[in-house]
């Protein structure tokens, strides 16, 4: 897998305010932001993520995700704005 093929999938399973993938092609972290992480506690982002990955996050082809997952006012929030 590669980053760019993390980030589609991703992308393709939720509805992305901004999207960064990362890491050395085994170990990879993201920042998620969507406004579908409203009202969610912090293990049912994760869930959302892990869902879009499917199988890839269970047989080992992602073998490890490390992510921030923020709504879009915890972004800006984040970032000082």
């Amino acid at each position: 897998m590669t980053a760019d093929e993390i980030r589609s999938l991703i992308a393709a399973g939720l509805p992305c305010d901004h999207l960064e993938v990362g890491g050395d092609g085994r170990h990879w972290n993201a920042v998620v932001v969507s406004s579908a992480f409203e009202g969610k506690r912090l293990i049912q982002r994760h869930q959302m993520v892990y869902a879009t990955l499917g199988r890839r996050i269970h047989d080992d082809t992602v073998h490890a995700l490390s992510m921030k997952t923020l709504t879009p006012a915890e972004w800006q929030a984040a970032r000082g704005r």
